[in-house]
């Protein structure tokens, strides 16, 4: 990482004392928001270490996956811990039997204890707060501000899952292998400048706090909805898009962007 302290500093932790995976992956997923509206915008999303740095740590800015995740195996990396990533494919709102594209960045982390971990803080409509322990392990539930998490196995491939009103609803799944930067290139590549990729044609932005709830703004199913949630209930509305820039700023930090004539952000 190129400035570990700068991003710190943007996540909320001290430099002063040395964090841990735990630490650094919550304050990362509670202070940084998702979004896409650079490849909305017609913007390539690059992911070379300067402009991860630039974008979400120096501009205040947000991102999605690939950038989320690989600016996290960076600050991780610079722990000294081992960093291994993986791809997924989203499942969450797919008809049973869809097969989407491997767009999901996922990480595998191994501490100095040899355990390893299952981290993701770049997951928009409701990423892990906390890394939990990679794989099965039972199906045993993690519970965390309130949601709850587990990873069962569906052979040849893992499968993260939540609970929601009583129910575990598929996330996303992976076969547990770790993939070249080429690969994690080419995904990043479809996603944020294919016609056909929700990035590219819809709107995405979302904040996670410490507390469990979650906001999260989209056109992706056809309205704009606006969606607050917590572990105990959903409140959707659907407000005008010309209220857009205004809820980019005042509910995700995302402050200096307008519509333009085709009611897209500019």
């Amino acid at each position: 990482m190129l400035n570990f302290d700068a991003y710190l500093e943007r996540i909320g932790l001290s430099a002063s004392k040395r964090p841990t995976l735990h630490d650094v992956h919550r304050a990362h997923a509670t202070s940084i928001p998702f979004e896409n509206l650079d490849p909305h915008r017609g913007i390539p999303v690059s992911l070379a270490e300067e402009d991860l740095e630039r974008k979400l740590v120096h501009e205040q800015r947000g991102g999605y996956c690939f950038e989320q995740n690989l600016l996290l195996a960076s600050a991780l990396e610079h722990l000294g811990l081992e960093v291994e990533p993986m791809l997924a494919r989203v499942r969450a709102g797919a008809p049973p039997g869809t097969v989407r594209p491997r767009s999901h960045l996922i990480l595998r982390v191994t501490d100095g204890d040899g355990r390893a971990w299952h981290a993701d803080v770049g997951f928009g409509s409701g990423t892990l707060l906390d890394p939990i322990p990679f794989g099965p392990h039972g199906a045993a539930a993690h519970g965390q501000s309130g949601w709850s998490f587990r990873v069962v196995e569906e052979r040849p491939e893992l499968v993260l899952q939540t609970l929601a009103d009583g129910t575990w609803s598929d996330v996303y799944a992976f076969p547990p292998q770790p993939v070249p930067r080429i690969d994690i290139e080419t995904s990043n590549w479809w996603t944020s400048t294919h016609p056909q990729s929700p990035f590219v044609f819809g709107l995405i932005a979302a904040v996670h706090r410490p507390d469990g709830s979650r906001e999260l703004i989209s056109d992706w199913s056809g309205p704009l909805e606006l969606r607050v949630q917590s572990p105990t209930g959903t409140q959707v509305s659907q407000p005008p898009r010309d209220a857009i820039p205004e809820l980019l700023a005042e509910r995700f930090a995302l402050a200096g962007f307008a519509l333009g004539a085709d009611g897209r952000v500019r």
